[in-house]
């Protein structure tokens, strides 16, 4: 019992003497106190509320952001005002060059059913020179196309063969409307011949040839362009002049001239095109143009027609499949309904700036 007296006397001095507060604990307890003031929240006290910064990363946010880009290869271009006036780079030139190689060929040896060896190439290039600042813009077109097939046994003949230059100034008048102002340039490379009329023709058999004929058109007007693949041109003043500069066929009265000699043959009248483009699937369009022109000075329920259609299977970025037809009726150059259709396979190449939107990609919202 006396030493359980003693150890408790012991206790209660050590207690006493320890538990006295010094300026050293002071300062002690006042270090502790900031310390867990700064990691709890004072959630007692309304006069300082403590707040405590949690950081939260996010998973499958979907940001949706509208950009012009350098699009995919894939379509053929004209490039429309639309494009142009809408693209919002500081740049006041666009190019875009498409280059085309098409070509077929069969061979025949001991063949039961009968062939002739043969081979065809077709080439065709579309270059697009464009330039905008503020509401002026200039369009600069050059098509260029020329094939040929050989078969054995024949001469070679030519499948394809056109030079088609445009040129168009264009002012913004607002809601998609254009003041249009163009020229136009159409001639071939070579001469050309009736193959069924003279198998193995000469010079002297030709129908046609460079600068026989040529046309040009030059006519201002109004242009509706709401979007890249509609284009409507209305000039209700045109003029349009067939050349003829070769003697031969000027004495054959071909291509509406009116006497032997005459090279130059005048016309005044309105003109339309129109260019539709309508994407069928991804890799596959079909562009439509049409161009109507109307003599105001003789006969003018006489409209020529010229329509063309084609028709582009990408197989992918340099193969390309393209079938083409052609429908003309000109009453001066023939009382007859012209039709003319192209299938080839071959390779295509773009060079430049074509206006698509980026493909939208199908992001999930919730992570599984």
């Amino acid at each position: 019992m006396k030493k359980f007296w003693i150890l408790f006397l012991f206790f209660a001095v050590f207690n006493v003497y320890f538990g006295q507060i010094t300026d050293s604990k002071k300062v002690i307890d006042s270090i502790s106190a900031q310390k867990w003031k700064q990691s709890l929240p004072d959630i007692d006290s309304l006069t300082e509320v403590a707040l405590i910064g949690i950081r939260v990363k996010p998973k499958d946010t979907i940001i949706l952001k509208k950009t012009k880009v350098l699009p995919e290869q894939g379509y053929e271009v004209p490039i429309t005002p639309f494009q142009l006036l809408k693209y919002k780079e500081d740049k006041t030139w666009f190019f875009f060059g498409q280059n085309n190689l098409v070509f077929n060929q069969a061979s025949f040896s001991n063949w039961n059913s009968g062939g002739n060896n043969n081979i065809g190439v077709i080439g065709k290039v579309n270059y697009n020179l464009s330039f905008k600042k503020g509401k002026h813009f200039l369009e600069n077109t050059f098509q260029l196309g020329y094939g040929f097939v050989s078969s054995k046994g024949q001469s070679s003949r030519k499948t394809e063969d056109y030079i088609n230059i445009m040129s168009n100034y264009g002012y913004d008048l607002g809601s998609n409307y254009y003041l249009s102002t163009g020229f136009q340039f159409i001639s071939q490379f070579a001469p050309g011949y009736n193959y069924s009329a003279t198998p193995n023709p000469t010079l002297d058999d030709r129908i046609s040839k460079f600068l026989a004929p040529a046309y040009v058109n030059l006519g201002i007007g109004i242009s509706y362009n709401p979007n890249e693949n509609f284009q409507v041109i209305v000039r209700p003043v045109n003029g349009k002049f067939t050349i003829v500069e070769d003697k031969l066929l000027q004495k054959k009265g071909l291509f509406g001239l009116e006497n032997d000699g005459q090279s130059l043959r005048k016309e005044l009248g309105a003109m339309v095109n129109v260019l539709y483009r309508l994407k069928i699937y991804k890799d596959i369009n079909l562009i439509n143009k049409l161009n109507l022109f109307s003599n105001y000075l003789y006969h003018t329920e006489r409209v020529d027609v010229a329509y063309n259609g084609t028709l582009n299977f990408r197989l992918n970025k340099l193969i390309t499949t393209s079938i083409t037809g052609d429908l003309l009726y000109d009453h001066d150059q023939i009382k007859k309904l012209q039709v003319k259709q192209t299938l080839g396979i071959g390779f295509s190449y773009n060079l430049g700036i074509e206006d698509k939107e980026r493909p939208k990609k199908n992001i999930k919202p919730f992570a599984n």
